[in-house]
């Protein structure tokens, strides 16, 4: 009865400030209940009509995702040869083999063609040398629900692979990351730095910033594109981030999200 009533009077409570009056989430004080995160099950309880303290594993306040670097000579077609923004190079779609499909019709204003274009995130002897690096998404005590990677100045192969070529850096190359994530809900991702930058989620086109360019950013709500990225609450879906650095200008890169269950879990 006391936890019927302390419901009925937080329920008054929120009417009267203008709140919507809707039922809580949960109505039974220390109810328990089974929850989830990308890493495990756990529980959770009920505490002033809100579920709360699910002990589900999470992954830590570092997320270190997995990525393959793929360098390149500066002779590459596509590298230090048209300079601009260059939105539609790649399809809206990843293909069958999680790479991205050029949309070039035979080319676009700063990419010479498919079969130039399919080099950047495969290995192709000859062309490029490939190592994996670790990108670290970091959250801080001020803001723990937000995890960053931020390098103004990203030359992650500098005196590896094809080398510098007289160059102060190594400039030519790309990234490609992909991991698996929880959409929970809420989640927003920004991307800010230069050259390309495609990021798929569900295999979906989130961001287009292609085009050897100065520093560009763009923002997505998770929310906001659910519905055309084929999303839903609780469910696990692929993301794939593809970087490239292709003039000799600077490099920079600063990922900032909300994703919190990327599917990399304490063991």
């Amino acid at each position: 009865m006391a936890t019927i009533v302390r419901g009925l009077l937080l329920l008054g409570l929120l009417a009267g400030c203008g709140a919507r009056t809707e039922l809580p989430v949960c109505q039974v004080e220390g109810e328990k209940r089974e929850c989830e995160t990308i890493c495990g099950k756990g529980v959770e309880t009920c505490v002033w009509g809100k579920w709360e303290g699910c002990t589900a594993p999470r992954p830590s306040s570092t997320i270190p995702i997995g990525a393959t670097i793929r360098d390149f000579s500066a002779t590459h077609p596509d590298f230090e040869d048209s300079i601009g923004l260059d939105l539609g190079i790649v399809e809206t779609n990843l293909g069958s083999d999680g790479k991205p499909v050029y949309a070039g019709n035979p080319t676009t204003p700063t990419t010479s063609g498919k079969a130039n274009f399919d080099s950047w995130y495969r290995d192709v002897p000859g062309i490029n040398a490939s190592t994996s690096f670790t990108l670290d998404l970091a959250s801080s005590p001020g803001a723990p629900n937000l995890y960053q990677f931020n390098a103004p100045d990203f030359f992650p192969i500098d005196g590896q692979l094809l080398g510098n070529e007289g160059n102060p850096h190594n400039f030519h190359f790309t990234l490609e990351m992909q991991i698996p994530f929880r959409y929970v809900g809420g989640e927003s991702l920004t991307f800010r730095g230069d050259d390309d930058l495609w990021v798929f989620v569900n295999d979906k086109l989130a961001i287009d910033l292609g085009g050897v360019h100065a520093t560009e950013s763009r923002t997505i709500l998770l929310d906001d594109e659910a519905e055309v990225l084929g999303i839903t609450k609780g469910e696990v879906f692929p993301f794939a981030l593809f970087f490239a650095e292709r003039h000799t200008s600077g490099s920079n890169f600063y990922l900032e999200t909300t994703i919190a269950e990327f599917d990399v879990c304490p063991e």
